[in-house]
């Protein structure tokens, strides 16, 4: 069987297990697994970018996808005047005085001769900075915060077209990716995972604490959407003929209508990345990447400089987490900080691109439909399968309320025995890099 062949089946695999779906349980399981699938399959591209292409091993995803969740809030909310009167302006101004601080501490470090001297100062410098940002950044979040807090308390965003926040998303990512990258690229990979891995922490719990910004654990809902509002379908005449006329439920038509226009946008977002990390791949600048991935050694002896390469690739892959990051969010309609956990937007993701197989473009969106299935499926066959196993066992049985209750970890012991069998038989993944 040729490699052509064998993929076409797998993706065909995919599409019956999704359409499956929709006919077992509903069509709008199905077009959620899809959509959801596209998003999962952006976020394995990212990650293939770093460690198909370059063997960076970032644990951080979860801190780029949350990035991206909030720029959707930053761009498409409208802003809070009550809040902006308020303190805004003292927010804004607290945060510029933070950034000359850091900005002036660095000129003052590099113009000055090494030494005890340079120490005091730039350590004065700091102090004195940090005391004056906080002597106007904090009143200024008070005062926003205390802005009808059950509702607002935040500063909101631009009130821009949503679909703007899905770019500005990996923009922020790739800033984040930046700051990051000149800091913990030179590390070895074990501390690389860690380094990122602590500051995607640190930016899930900023955004989680600053009220300000995001509302943090209190959540922004009622995002604006790029496709229609259900109710608005339901009201108007034309799209309820329509739907009648199919034989259609106008309520379930108008979630199905939804649902498609969601996943025709994801599906274009999905096309234009994956053949922009396919020009990648195949281009002299693709070729370079896997030769550093390779022998490090033997590229920096030809000339190549690794570290700002991999400070390329990083900044890439981050930014793709980030579109994807702020798609999930504007499907989800609201920001919940405290979702963000390692265990979904980085181990998933990482087992994603290992069953679909890293540096191969097509294996990882393969992978990101395929495992996101099984997240979704896992558990109503798990319950199906136990309810038949458990059908001749006595009501009360305590074995029988084990293996019921153990229901809910069979995402999780799914998970593991997939990529173990695909480690064991299929090494370099479903689609293995040519």
């Amino acid at each position: 069987m040729n490699d052509m062949l064998r993929n076409t089946l797998l993706f065909v695999g995919i599409a019956v297990l999704i359409l499956g779906a929709g006919f077992v349980q509903s069509w709008n399981t199905a077009l959620l697994i899809l959509n959801m699938g596209l998003i999962s399959a952006i976020m394995s591209l990212g990650v293939n970018l770093q460690w198909g292409f370059a063997g960076l091993f970032n644990v951080g995803v979860m801190g780029f996808v949350a990035l991206g969740g909030l720029a959707t809030v930053l761009v498409s909310m409208p802003p809070v005047g009550e809040a902006w009167a308020a303190g805004g302006l003292r927010v804004l101004g607290g945060l510029l005085l933070g950034g000359l601080t850091i900005v002036a501490a660095i000129l003052l470090f590099n113009r000055m001769s090494p030494g005890r001297t340079r120490g005091i100062a730039v350590t004065v410098l700091l102090v004195v900075g940090f005391v004056i940002y906080r002597a106007v950044f904090d009143p200024g979040v008070a005062a926003v915060e205390s802005v009808n807090p059950a509702a607002a308390g935040y500063l909101g965003g631009l009130g821009l077209p949503v679909l703007l926040a899905w770019p500005v998303g990996g923009l922020l990512a790739a800033g984040a990716a930046w700051i990051i990258g000149k800091t913990a690229l030179g590390l070895r990979s074990d501390y690389l995972a860690i380094a990122t891995l602590g500051i995607a922490e640190i930016l899930v719990a900023m955004i989680k604490n600053e009220d300000w910004m995001s509302r943090g654990v209190k959540n922004v809902i009622g995002l604006p959407r790029p496709v229609p509002y259900e109710i608005d379908l339901q009201n108007d005449p034309g799209f309820v003929q329509k739907a009648t006329d199919l034989g259609i439920d106008p309520v379930t038509a108008s979630s199905l209508y939804v649902k498609l226009g969601y996943g025709l946008l994801f599906a274009a977002v999905l096309i234009v990345i994956f053949i922009l990390a396919q020009l990648a791949l195949k281009s002299p600048w693709g070729r370079m990447m896997r030769a550093i991935r390779d022998n490090e050694t033997a590229a920096e002896a030809m000339g190549k400089d690794v570290t700002r390469r991999h400070l390329q690739v990083f900044i890439l892959g981050s930014a793709v987490c980030g579109i994807a990051g702020a798609m999930m969010t504007t499907l989800d309609g609201q920001l919940t900080p405290g979702t963000y956990q390692p265990l979904r937007y980085t181990f998933l993701i990482w087992v994603m691109v290992i069953v679909g197989g890293s540096g191969n473009n097509l294996g990882a969106v393969l992978g990101g439909f395929l495992i996101w299935w099984l997240w979704v499926e896992v558990e109503p066959i798990g319950q199906f399968v136990m309810g038949v196993v458990t059908a001749g066992m006595a009501d009360g049985s305590a074995l029988k309320e084990h293996l019921l209750d153990s229901v809910a970890h069979m995402r999780l012991l799914t998970m593991g025995v997939v990529l173990l069998l695909v480690l064991r038989f299929s090494p370099r993944g479903l689609i293995p890099e040519r």
